[in-house]
């Protein structure tokens, strides 16, 4: 089983993504904003990340940022956006638009998952 962090700072769609996944068989750990998000991902074990792009305090391009600079900075981290054009030229392994499918969600973190083996 994977393990999957959420950084999300609306509720009601950190919920669903969370619901989402672990009914995908995924093991989640939500974060209901950056700097939470950056102290969980740097106690635990994530095999990919999935952050809102526009959060209060420490946004997902900060969050993208601290863990590339970190010893797990080959995670996979999926950026979320409402303006995903704007992401295109970013850190991040794949981006989403707000709101997205669950399908295309699931099928994203699927195959970003699939080459790590537990």
């Amino acid at each position: 089983m994977h393990n999957i962090l959420v950084i999300e700072d609306e509720k009601s769609l950190a919920f669903l993504t969370t619901i989402a996944l672990s009914r995908s068989g995924f093991s989640v750990e939500k974060a209901a904003d950056g700097l939470e998000g950056i102290k969980k991902f740097d106690e635990g074990h994530f095999d990919l990340v999935i952050t809102d792009i526009l959060m209060p305090g420490l946004d997902g391009n900060g969050v993208v940022r601290h863990i590339r600079n970190s010893i797990r900075q080959s995670t996979p981290v999926i950026g979320v956006s409402g303006t995903p054009w704007l992401l295109k030229d970013s850190d991040f392994d794949a981006v989403l638009s707000k709101p997205s499918s669950i399908k295309t969600l699931v099928d994203t973190v699927k195959n970003l998952t699939s080459s790590i083996h537990k």
